[in-house]
């Protein structure tokens, strides 16, 4: 892969602090003398490639790897996420799950780079708008939801992902069942004669074969967030990447991948490999279908590694604490939220009182 340059620090043109990367702006803003700096990411026109996937797994380069800048790992002792940020930060708590069983992170290898990224694009004050707003549409939740966004803890966090390319060629073959129907005499509990319709299947083997090209297949390399909830706020428009730059991740949290390529291009292909069976299935003639069997065969497979923005908002409700996620490039929000009691049993209590009297009415 190539190696995309990238400085070490990025220093504020007024007082020379280190500036960070502001998704409001979308621009790098220093953080002290709020001076905006002169747009320099990206200016050597570098381009994101796709990197064949069968080449890279026999012999992955130390060039590649490492985050072309200064950059610090702790991991959690609970929630295993691994975090990498700057070194002038002090990480107390684990931004994924709030534990203070943080230790500091060496590994043998320094991870593959990330070649592309998605820059936040949604502000620290547009997500607790968001959030503030989904809170208030949850009429089960408890009212003190509405007011939690102003204090919740707020985290802005890149995730590593992996995304994977191929070219299918799949051939299947499968029993294809074509109904038909016959009359049918029986007797019915009185004896009677009688004729009724009845359906039928006619099996006939069948084969076929399609072609299939996919095209960024997503495989997340996080441990740290819930899983089902990054999905849910996907997608990630990985039309509108822009190549690796560290100055993008100034002052930011970055979660380093526990999820490997080798992972990462395993799962990707099961994936890829129920959705040709859904395809294929749907190549079958006839009504129904028994015994489809589906050889694939895969060329041209190519991946990228990637990060992407999450806004991650914790809510604490007694002894649970209730996790929130906001794409931070689209804005589209997911999350758990703690159920009020109080406001389940007035609603069915209300229910109970107006069944009750119906019923009355009805008596009458």
């Amino acid at each position: 892969m190539d190696d995309v340059v990238a400085k070490a620090k990025y220093s504020c043109p007024a007082c020379g602090a280190e500036a960070h990367w502001n998704p409001a702006k979308k621009a790098l803003v220093c953080p002290y003398c709020h001076t905006v700096s002169p747009g320099e990411l990206l200016a050597d026109g570098s381009t994101i490639r796709e990197n064949d996937l069968v080449a890279t797994l026999r012999n992955l380069s130390s060039e590649s790897r490492g985050w072309n800048t200064e950059r610090v790992s702790v991991k959690c002792q609970s929630c295993e996420a691994i975090s990498v940020f700057d070194p002038t930060k002090v990480a107390k708590r684990c931004d994924f799950c709030g534990s203070a069983q943080l230790v500091p992170y060496d590994q043998i290898k320094a991870p593959i780079r990330p070649e592309s990224l998605l820059a936040f694009q949604i502000s620290e004050t547009q997500v607790r708008d968001l959030v503030r707003r989904w809170y208030g549409s949850h009429f089960f939740a408890p009212n003190k939801l509405k007011k939690s966004a102003l204090t919740d803890t707020l985290h802005g966090l890149y995730i590593p992902f992996w995304t994977f390319d191929a070219q299918v060629h799949a051939g299947w073959t499968a029993m294809a069942g074509h109904y038909y129907y016959e009359n049918e005499s029986y007797r019915d509990s009185k004896g009677q004669t009688q004729t009724r319709r009845v359906r039928k299947t006619r099996w006939v083997p069948a084969a076929g074969a399609l072609d299939h090209f996919f095209d960024d297949e997503m495989v997340s390399g996080s441990a740290g967030l819930d899983a089902s909830l990054l999905a849910q706020v996907g997608p990630f428009p990985t039309d509108k990447l822009v190549p690796y730059d560290a100055g993008y991740l100034a002052g930011w949290v970055v979660e380093q991948y526990q999820i490997d390529l080798v992972q990462g291009s395993r799962q990707a292909q099961a994936k890829m490999d129920e959705k040709l069976r859904v395809l294929c299935s749907r190549e079958v003639p006839g009504d129904t279908q028994r015994d489809l069997q589906v050889q694939a065969d895969y060329a041209q497979q190519t991946f990228k590694h990637l990060l992407v923005p999450v806004w991650l908002v914790t809510f604490d409700y007694g002894a649970r604490s209730f996790p929130v996620l906001v794409n931070g490039f689209t804005g589209k929000i997911s999350g758990k939220y703690p159920l009020s009691w109080i406001k389940i049993a007035l609603v069915s209590l209300g229910v109970l009182i107006v069944v009750l009297l119906l019923m009355q009415y009805v008596s009458q």
